[in-house]
């Protein structure tokens, strides 16, 4: 094994990849406020974002879900890595070379994590299949891709390769890159033999390499070019430990911006529509990998797009029989986006590979630009299907045609788009259509399922708002958090005690050196007094080094209060204009409280002693009484200048 990693080199890796620049590898990210960006979370399903990240601090933070974490924390929950696995993807994109502990650094593999080594097999196996596009046996993948439009620029553009004909040359170049036979078996890249020697899955085909949305290469597509190749015309890779054909899109790392910037996404059918709506301008295409458009995508399009009012998702597809089945297949999945969803079909059957051939790359926008709302298509296709010369025919439309539109999410355009129905039907009673459609949340109403409210109008997680006062009774509650039920999140104490515990974590400079001298007990809420533990075991607030808020996560006890010390990093101090005087509050109101606290104490102790203990007791108590009562008093007073 190569060993531990350098932990110079970790922090390294930790300091020299931005957060933020990884994240909006696999979301949009808006500005939050008080300096923080916000997402939709990629680790549970949401329609307002909750997903915060502190690009100053290098964490993140879920309101929803409670993921929290550093960069290292992040890459290792969304692509499934280890810590170890985790350094070296960050490393390799910093250029840092690492260093493990036993045994040195080594240029050799046996230490890399199972995924980082598929992901080099096949970025490994990319670089092979484009230098032989330019063989002399490729000459007729070339052929097949100048046919279709395309020159040397676009195949570079998109990486498109060429696998030769024979059982294993691209395996006898990845033993040579050091490979294994296993490593080469488990990645797709390579099948048993009745031998039982691997050889190439691919061969004699055009390549196309499948990028997860990070842009690391997962796997490949592959078309067949000879009529010999008993083979199906499109081969993808099997399922392995990175790829997952219901999780991939291709072409998502090539339009992942535009589709934030645009906040419109286009799905075509396959991997030479994507080239051609590109070439032709319309840089938001993406297409599935081998199987239909389903809910994982949806997710992956929706993190780009957020809960945006203009975003919009186009489908292109064929005008046949086929085609129309997958219209309506997606618009049964409608309610799960953040955004409108259309299609489009091109005349005469044509995809855009073909449109952008017969008719140039302007027809291929044009096709984009005349698109139809996907609700419209879907009740055209069921008004087609019912007789609408008698009476029974049109009521059975309107009885299917009903719930369709009832889906949609705009009042107006429902509205209309009864109205509408009622002219296809024939019907001139278009207040009867209406009603007929609004009797839908009636009859759910009665039977206690009512209907989803519309994702534009939907309450969300959301993270907690700036506020401008220094006053704390004000301060809105904080989310919820993993604590449960030790936090009452709407008492003014917690409140104040979680305001503090934010400054000690984000502005450590504005409460020390007076935050490092209060006690656990000055904290009421368990779990905040084990984030101050945490804090003293981390070496205190005045520390400041530049590594603390990693060394105060690495002293919580439990991910528990690894979690809220994250989410207190991440969360907005409720303040406007947070200084010296708004942290003076804090501090202020959190030792008055434990003064008070005690004050009432020994009151009770006194009232319990009476006059019968010894007179060296009670003056004892006594004198502690009036000690913190003078000190409560200065408080009051002068604020922080009496802590």
């Amino acid at each position: 094994m190569a060993g531990r990693i350098n932990d110079d080199d970790v922090k390294a890796v930790r300091d020299a990849v931005p957060i933020d620049a990884v994240v909006s590898e696999y979301l949009q990210l808006r500005n939050a406020g008080g300096g923080n960006l916000k997402g939709l979370c990629p680790f549970h399903d949401e329609k307002s974002p909750s997903f915060q990240v502190s690009p100053s601090k290098g964490f993140y933070h879920c309101f929803g879900c409670q993921a929290g974490g550093d960069t290292l924390d992040f890459v290792m929950k969304i692509d499934h890595l280890s810590f170890s696995e985790a350094v070296e993807r960050l490393a390799g994109l910093a250029g840092i070379t690492l260093r493990y502990e036993e045994g040195g650094y080594t240029a050799g593999t046996s230490g890399r994590g199972e995924r980082i080594r598929l992901v080099e097999a096949h970025k490994a196996a990319a670089d092979f299949y484009m230098d032989q596009l330019g063989s002399a046996e490729a000459e007729i993948g070339r052929k097949f891709l100048a046919e279709r439009g395309f020159d040397q620029a676009a195949a570079q553009h998109f990486s498109v390769g060429y696998s030769p004909a024979g059982w294993d040359h691209l395996t006898r170049f990845l033993r040579g890159k050091g490979f294994s036979d296993k490593e080469l078996i488990t990645s797709g890249l390579a099948q048993d033999s009745r031998s039982g020697k691997p050889i190439d899955r691919f061969r004699g085909r055009l390549m196309w390499p499948i990028r997860d949305i990070s842009g690391e290469v997962v796997g490949f597509g592959a078309r067949k070019l000879r009529d010999d190749d008993n083979g199906p015309k499109y081969l993808n890779t099997p399922e392995t430990a990175i790829y997952k054909k219901s999780q991939v899109l291709y072409g998502i790392d090539l339009a992942k911006k535009e589709i934030a910037k645009t906040s419109r996404a286009v799905v075509v059918e396959g991997y030479t529509d994507v080239m051609a709506c590109h070439m032709a301008g319309v840089t938001t295409a993406i297409a599935t990998c081998g199987t239909a458009f389903g809910g994982d995508h949806i997710k992956i399009l929706r993190r780009l797009l957020m809960d945006n009012a203009t975003a919009e998702v186009i489908f292109t597809f064929d005008g046949d029989a086929a085609g129309q089945k997958a219209a309506l297949r997606a618009f049964e999945d409608d309610q799960k986006f953040a955004a409108e969803t259309s299609i489009t079909i091109a005349p005469g059957g044509m995809d855009p590979c073909d449109l952008r051939l017969a008719k140039g790359d302007a027809a291929v926008s044009g096709l984009v630009e005349a698109r139809t709302p996907l609700f419209e298509f879907a009740l055209k296709h069921i008004v087609a299907r019912h007789n609408l010369e008698n009476p029974a025919g049109r009521a059975a439309a309107l009885e299917e045609a009903a719930p369709i539109i009832k889906k949609i999410k705009n009042v107006a355009i429902q509205h209309e788009s009864a109205v509408q129905l009622a002219g296809m039907l024939g019907m001139r009673d278009e207040q009867f259509v209406v009603k007929r459609i609004a009797q839908l949340d009636r009859w759910a109403r009665e039977r206690g399922n009512q209907p989803q409210q519309g994702r534009r109008g939907q309450a969300g997680s959301s993270g907690p708002s700036s506020h401008s006062s220094h006053s704390y009774e004000d301060i809105p509650a904080p989310s919820a958090t993993p604590t449960g039920p030790a936090l009452n999140l709407r008492s003014p104490a917690h409140i104040t005690e979680r305001e503090l515990l934010k400054l000690a974590l984000q502005r450590p400079a504005l409460v020390s050196p007076a935050f490092d001298a209060y006690g656990m007990d000055e904290f009421t809420a368990p779990p905040y007094a084990a984030v101050r533990q945490a804090i003293l075991d981390a070496g205190g607030a005045s520390l400041g080094t530049e590594d603390y808020l990693t060394r105060v996560r690495d002293a919580a006890p439990n991910d528990t209060v690894r979690a809220l010390v994250t989410e207190l990093v991440v969360e907005a101090i409720h303040a406007k204009t947070v200084d010296e005087v708004y942290a003076g509050v804090q501090l202020v109101q959190v030792r008055l409280r434990a003064v008070d606290r005690r004050v009432h104490e020994i009151q009770g102790t006194l009232a319990r002693l009476g006059h019968q203990d010894a007179p060296e007791q009670l003056a004892a108590v006594q004198e502690e009484l009036w000690v913190l009562q003078q000190y409560g008093r200065r408080l009051r007073n002068r604020g922080a200048e009496g802590l």
